[in-house]
């Protein structure tokens, strides 16, 4: 188009709500669901053409969208911080539906099981954080605890509460989780002092750390994979 049409002037088969009642949600782009929830426009650019901006800004890769701030978003004509808040709502319900269906797989039986099972927690942090998955006899799934959040190139962890809620979860095996936002999957040294020291802890306590992964946009890396726990 070369001059500015109003989406609720367009006809019926082209605009994204009616689209999407009349051939289904598959039907629909990622620049028209969007558009939906966009809502409106500004009095120059529909609200598809802000969803169109929206992916050109993300390289196309709705991936990249998980990563976005409110102020992030506010950089974009014709965003402000309502349209905002529901455009990370609707990403966030993505990532849980995910973690959900991941929760009905939750035997754990190798590193990339519990990659699986933590990734959308962590994968598109923009700082560090920490996590344990507790985990029974049977390696299900007992519960995941975000133990400490960082900056963007460290957090501080604390021995004791992981074990606190290991206990409390009545649990005899953990898997250690945390994330580099930098996207360096190596460990650091400091990453592998504390490793051997939540090891040789848990014996004590007569509960196994079976790996630590650390996670990153690209993928992980297990020390129990290595050969290093």
């Amino acid at each position: 188009m070369n001059e500015f049409v109003s989406i609720k002037n367009w006809e019926e088969d082209e605009r994204p709500r009616e689209k999407l009642i009349k051939k289904g949600r598959a039907s629909l782009s990622n620049a028209e669901l969007l558009a939906i929830l966009i809502s409106t426009g500004t009095s120059k650019k529909t609200a598809l053409d802000i969803a169109r901006e929206i992916l050109l800004k993300a390289g196309q890769n709705i991936q990249e969208l998980a990563k976005w701030t409110v102020h992030d978003f506010c950089k974009i004509d014709g965003i402000g911080p309502a349209k905002a808040v529901t455009l990370i709502t609707a990403i966030e319900l993505s990532v849980r539906r995910q973690l959900s269906e991941n929760k009905e797989r939750s035997v754990v039986n190798s590193s990339k099981d519990a990659y699986g099972m933590m990734r959308h927690f962590m994968e598109d942090l923009n700082h560090e954080e920490f996590w344990v998955l507790t985990l029974n006899r049977k390696n299900g799934v007992i519960s995941e605890h975000c133990i400490s959040v960082g900056g963007i190139t460290a957090t501080i962890v604390d021995q004791r509460k992981i074990f606190k809620l290991a206990l409390d979860d009545k649990s005899t095996g953990i898997i250690l989780f945390h994330n580099h936002p930098s996207g360096n999957l190596f460990p650091s040294e400091s990453d592998n002092q504390l490793t051997r020291k939540l090891k040789e802890s848990g014996k004590l306590l007569d509960i196994n750390v079976l790996d630590h992964l650390i996670i990153t946009q690209n993928g992980y890396y297990s020390y129990a994979d290595e050969g290093v726990m």
